[in-house]
């Protein structure tokens, strides 16, 4: 007798003796546990996530626990309000379009003073990150370049060909820097985030060609928050990896073990925002090729540098074409390409990935459609600063700013390493250094740098603080007067022991051992609603009264 027939026969004497409502009910059970299993393994979150979620989300229906929750977000909304009111204290506030224009030189006046409100002196090389260069040579360039084109748009490619033909010199020297072949292509991007999220559109679509319906994507727990709103716009469901507690890179074991049918990319940073350590891009290229998976390499931070660094004299392991696997490449132009805010390259192996970055319209009433990138319209003054800056600064150039930067890079890193109370995260691989303490509350650190005119980028899961090394840096000085102010706060923090931390710095400490992390996200809401709030005449009142 075939197993067929045995199937049967053990079916049909499950159900013989049973009434046909039975049957039904079972048959009807048996089709919902199913659909059940079926949608649990496709959900875009864990089963213990959702369940975490919906556990806070029942708490919050007690009426107790919900009013002190409305009562403690009311007051960070006034507090974020009253920061603002302080910050733009004395400046007039514009509700209206002025009834008659200003003159030019009242606007520029007013935007010199705009520009200089902040608490940061950024031009004197305070600032992690941010600002990557001060030279006044390429600023004039780039600016006479945006200037010259302000108004155009490739959009319209037989208006301004020009600017297309500068956006596909900017892809294919990047390509080439990049160590991409004559297929290799890519565009030019607004910055990071797009590019990035231009790749997950790109391969999520491609997975949707090769029928799964339902992409998910491995990123290190240390990949650029980028990945995770390309995945909210997208509907890519995330498998987060952890990284090694020594090194601060990406598991390898554990990106294999990750892998599925669904698996639509691998992502690897070179290096990553948080410590600025590169994951093992050879590894998991050797995966990619095994498992026949895009890896995309997030090189946005570091990439301009990165590429540089070989002929500075500072090794770096391969990471980006050269490794077969490696299918697409994020870099940003506006970092270490020293191009204005905002552009950014995204690049790919062949033409195929790129397609599928597209969008296209055919049916529309106003025609054919098609955009590269996330935008229409696109600022063809940008792409032209871009291009600018690239031709001015030249190869010598850039080799001999990556120089600098990562000499004033190990400088930093040499003498942080000397300073007991503090400790290194990882090994550096470019120009961010990440620090953190076993012996104080670092945060406390960071509060002290800040009372100095430190503006750091502050860390979690564990505690940290970090310094993107900038060629702002490295001018005279600014390196030396760093370190020496990071001693004397680690000084005063041994010094005060097991204190906590006052003030905002507070808040960074509490904020990761909040449990119900849509509490943090509410907060977070907030304080980006008040970026846009314009102080009225109560709050003058109010700070009057606190006066």
């Amino acid at each position: 007798m075939s197993d067929r027939s045995e199937v049967l026969k053990a079916i049909n004497k499950l159900f013989e003796k049973r009434e046909p409502w039975q049957i039904i009910s079972m048959t009807a059970s048996s089709v919902l546990v199913a659909v059940w299993a079926h949608s649990l393994y496709n959900a875009k979150e864990t089963p213990t996530t959702r369940l975490r979620k919906q556990f806070f989300r029942w708490l919050r229906y007690i009426p107790f626990v919900q009013r002190k929750i409305d009562e403690k977000m009311d007051e960070i909304k006034r507090d974020f309000k009253r920061d603002v009111a302080k910050r733009l204290d004395g400046v007039p506030i514009r509700r209206e379009i002025p009834e008659v224009g200003f003159t030019p030189e009242a606007v520029a006046e007013e935007i010199l003073d705009l520009i200089n409100l902040g608490s940061y002196d950024w031009r004197g090389g305070n600032v992690s990150g941010a600002v990557y260069h001060l030279d006044q040579d390429i600023v004039d360039v780039a600016c006479a370049a945006y200037a010259a084109t302000a108004y155009t748009n490739p959009l319209h490619a037989d208006v301004f060909p020009g600017v297309n033909k500068m956006e596909a010199e900017i892809v294919r020297m990047a390509v080439n820097l990049f160590h991409g072949d004559d297929e290799c292509c890519g565009t030019v991007t607004t910055g990071g985030t797009e590019s990035i999220m231009m790749a997950c559109k790109a391969f999520r679509d491609l997975a949707y060609d090769r029928g799964i319906s339902n992409p998910q994507m491995i990123l290190p727990t240390t990949a650029h928050t980028a990945f995770d709103k390309a995945a909210q716009y997208l509907g890519i469901s995330v498998v987060t990896v952890p990284v090694s507690s020594d090194t601060l890179t990406v598991n390898v074991d554990d990106v294999r073990r990750a892998i599925c049918r669904r698996t639509c990319m691998i992502v690897g940073s070179a290096p990553n925002f948080p410590y600025g350590t590169m994951d093992d891009i050879s590894a998991l290229s050797d995966l990619a090729v095994e498992y026949g998976i895009p890896l995309h390499v997030d090189a946005c931070l570091g990439g301009f540098l990165a590429a540089f660094m070989p002929a500075a004299g500072y090794p770096v392991p391969p990471f980006d074409f050269r490794l077969p696997g490696v299918c697409s490449m994020s870099a940003d132009t506006h970092k270490y390409g020293f191009a204005p805010k905002g552009t950014s390259v995204v690049l790919y192996r062949k033409p195929e990935y790129r397609h599928c970055q597209y969008t296209v319209t055919t049916d529309w009433p106003g025609g054919v459609y098609g955009s590269p990138t996330v935008n229409g319209s696109r600022a063809g003054g940008l792409i032209a600063a871009c291009w600018a800056t690239m031709m001015y600064v030249g190869r010598e150039r850039y080799v001999r700013m990556a120089r600098e930067v990562l000499q004033t890079t190990k400088y930093i890193e040499r003498e942080l390493r000397s300073i007991d109370g503090i400790y290194i995260f990882g090994k550096p691989a470019t120009s961010v250094i990440a620090f953190g303490s076993n012996k104080f509350d670092i945060f406390k650190l960071a509060d002290h740098l800040h009372k100095k005119g430190w503006s750091l980028n502050t860390l979690q899961f564990p505690s940290g603080v970090h310094i993107c090394v900038t060629h702002t840096h490295t001018r005279d000085g600014v390196a030396a007067r760093f370190v020496s102010e990071v001693r004397d706060a680690t000084r005063a923090c041994l010094a005060e022991g097991s204190e906590p931390v006052q003030g905002k710095m507070a808040i960074y400490g509490v904020a990761q051992s909040i449990p119900d992390r849509s509490l943090v996200s509410d907060i977070t809401k907030h304080f980006i609603d008040s970026l846009y709030y314009l102080p009225t005449p109560e709050d003058k009142v109010e700070k009057d009264i606190e006066k």
